[in-house]
């Protein structure tokens, strides 16, 4: 029998109603009999009153983060795992004595979801959008030795943009990764502006999305042969390294 106290888990993050984190971790606490454990959304239209609600609510042992705050929340940290530091984006916060420490875990979940469809005709990626969870992913084929490129809405430096995208382009990078949130549940037949015909068997479409299962992007390349895979697996990758960093 468990004494009975209370630990507080939560999501932060912006318009999070839809979110995975919340379902996950309330089934984990109740597969492992966990009593007084909770998990609820941090919902913040912005953070100017993030520290005001940490200090009003007691008990509380560690944080999920997601879209847009994986880089903006790293100014209210006491200090920052190396790799989260590294990659500048912060997607699990502990809470310990000395403060709150940012870690990311999205490079575990990610390299975890990946390595498998990966083989050695797999030479370059293209990493659609550069926010927080793009450096993750980033960081990763960095570690693969994966060369990559970076597109987005404007070409500047480090990045193209998707008016760049000639068809070379598209069959030299056989890896292509949906790191933005276009197609995500309700605009579920929205897909990144690339052109699919250049897509083909040699292929991976990876999309960090999990809502829906199959987004347009990943319907796309599906059709013309490519390999799939949802963020899924991605997600519960990195829950599951935030649980053990939680409880490290």
């Amino acid at each position: 029998m468990h004494t009975k106290r209370s630990n507080k888990y939560g999501l932060l993050g912006k318009d999070i109603s839809y979110s995975f984190s919340g379902n996950y971790f309330s089934k984990k606490f109740e597969q492992l009999n966990l009593e007084g454990y909770t998990y609820e959304n941090f919902d913040f239209q912005d953070l100017s009153n993030f520290n005001k609600v940490l200090d009003q609510t007691t008990d509380l042992k560690g944080m999920n983060v997601t879209i847009p705050y994986k880089e903006s929340v790293i100014p209210f940290l006491t200090k920052l795992d190396p790799t989260a530091a590294e990659i500048g984006a912060v997607n699990t916060i502990k809470f310990t004595k000395e403060g709150t420490v940012g870690y990311n875990t999205d490079v575990i979940g990610f390299r975890k979801a990946i390595e498998p469809l990966i083989s050695s005709e797999h030479k370059k990626a293209l990493i659609l959008g550069t926010g927080g969870a793009s450096k993750a992913v980033s960081h990763v084929f960095k570690s693969m030795g994966i060369p990559f490129l970076y597109v987005s809405r404007q070409s500047k430096e480090g990045q193209i943009s998707y008016k760049d995208l000639t068809k070379e382009i598209l069959q030299e990078h056989s890896i292509i990764v949906n790191c933005t949130p276009i197609g995500t549940f309700p605009e579920i037949d929205q897909k990144p502006d690339i052109d699919y015909s250049q897509i083909g068997a040699n292929h991976i479409a990876f999309d960090l999305i999990y809502n829906p299962e199959l987004t347009a992007f990943l319907n796309e390349a599906k059709l013309r042969g490519a390999k799939i895979k949802n963020g899924y697996e991605m997600l519960v990758g990195q829950a599951e390294a935030s649980w053990e960093i939680w409880n490290s």
